[in-house]
C-alpha cells in the first residue's frame, strides 16, 4: 500500500510542472466565523475559485499534457469533468469527443460546446454515455478518459495536496468529499507522504456513497442511488477503479452525513462565510462540522471542490426550502 500511495504523491509532482499555466493556485481562506463557532482554526482550499468553478481542471489537464496532441481523447460527462476536460484540450490543443447523454441541460450544452470540441448526444443518462464513449475508444483507438480512475487524473488532482503545504504551516485534519476517489486519492498521497500525521477525513453522502461502502467491502460493490444535493460525489464505480485501493492506504475515516446536514452546511457556507457553491462542497464542510468536537483547538482544512450547482435548487436550500 504505501508504494502505491509513494508513486501517486511523484505523479503529482510530475503533473504540478505540466499543469502551471492551464490553472489557477486556488487561495487557502481563513474562516470568518465558523471557526469560532467551534474552537478550532479552519480554512478553505477554495477550488469554487478555480477556473473552470471546480477542482476538475486540475486532473484534465494533467491528463491533457501526459499526452501527445496528436492524439485523439474521449470523454463522457456533462458536470465539472466534461467542462474541465473540454477546457483543458482547448488550452493544450488536444482533439477531443465528449459524449453527453441526451436529456443534458442546455446551459452546460452551450458551456461545453463553447471550447469548440466535438461533442456526441447519446443516451438517456449519462452511464449510457459514457458506456458509448469507452465502446467508441476501443472500436477506433481513442484514449479514454475517466472522470477519476486514472493516474494522471488523480495526480493532477493532488497537487491541492502540495498547494495546501505550502499554504499551511502544519495541518491536523483535511477533509475532502469522496465521489469516485480521484480527489481524495491525489490529496490524500501527497499529504499521507509529505506530512504523515495529517489525518484525512473521506466525507460520503448518505444518499449515494459507492466509495465509502466499497472500501468497508475490500472491493468495488454495487450500492443503491438516491438524489442528494452533492451531485457531484453522486453514482457508482468502475469495478477496477484504482482510487478505491488509494483511498483505503490515505483516508483515516470516513464521516456519512445525511441531506439536512449537507443543506445546514450550504447555509452556514453561504451566511456564515460569504461563499455559496454546490453540494459536493458543502460535504466536505458537513463532515467536519460532525467531529468538530474531536478537531477543537486544531488546524482544520475543509476542501471546497467547487461551485458548479444548479441556481434553482441552491437558492431553494438557502431559503429554507430543502
Amino acid at each position: 500500500m504505501i508504494s502505491i500511495v509513494l508513486e501517486a504523491a511523484a505523479r503529482s509532482v510530475q503533473a504540478r510542472q505540466r499543469i502551471r499555466s492551464h490553472i489557477y493556485e486556488t487561495p487557502l481562506l481563513p474562516s470568518r466565523q465558523i471557526g469560532r463557532d467551534v474552537g478550532s482554526s479552519v480554512f478553505f482550499k477554495a477550488e469554487n475559485f478555480q477556473l473552470t468553478g471546480s477542482f476538475k481542471i486540475r486532473g484534465a489537464a494533467s491528463k491533457m499534457t501526459s499526452l501527445g496532441i496528436d492524439c485523439e481523447v474521449i470523454t463522457a460527462s456533462s458536470g465539472n469533468h466534461g467542462i474541465a476536460s473540454a477546457q483543458a484540450a482547448a488550452s493544450v490543443g488536444q482533439a477531443l469527443t465528449v459524449v453527453l447523454p441526451e436529456t443534458v441541460a442546455q446551459a452546460k450544452l452551450d458551456r461545453i460546446r463553447s471550447f469548440n470540441v466535438n461533442v456526441v448526444l447519446h443516451g438517456a443518462e449519462s452511464g449510457l454515455a459514457e458506456l458509448y464513449a469507452q465502446e467508441q475508444a476501443a472500436a477506433r483507438g481513442l484514449v479514454y478518459v475517466s472522470p477519476y480512475n486514472d493516474p494522471e487524473i488523480v495526480a493532477g488532482q493532488g497537487t491541492i495536496g502540495l498547494e495546501l503545504l505550502e499554504q499551511s504551516e502544519g495541518i491536523d485534519n483535511v477533509f475532502v468529499a469522496m465521489g469516485g476517489g480521484g480527489l481524495i486519492g491525489g490529496i490524500g498521497s501527497v499529504l499521507k507522504s509529505f506530512s504523515p500525521g495529517t489525518r484525512i477525513y473521506g466525507v460520503a453522502a448518505q444518499n449515494s456513497a459507492a466509495l465509502a461502502v466499497s472500501m468497508i467491502a475490500g472491493r468495488v460493490v454495487e450500492t443503491e442511488h438516491h438524489d442528494t444535493l452533492a451531485d457531484g460525489v453522486a453514482g457508482g464505480m468502475d469495478e477496477d477503479s484504482m482510487t478505491l485501493p488509494l483511498a483505503v492506504a490515505v483516508v483515516d475515516e470516513v464521516v456519512t452525513c445525511t441531506e439536512a446536514e449537507i443543506a445546514g452546511a450550504l447555509r452556514d457556507l453561504a451566511f456564515k462565510e460569504n461563499q455559496v457553491v454546490e453540494g459536493a462542497a458543502a460535504l466536505a464542510l458537513a463532515g467536519f462540522l460532525k467531529v468538530a468536537d474531536r478537531c477543537r483547538g486544531q488546524r482544520n482544512v475543509v476542501v471546497l471542490c467547487g461551485a458548479n450547482f444548479d441556481r434553482d435548487k441552491i437558492f431553494s436550500v438557502l431559503n429554507g426550502q430543502e
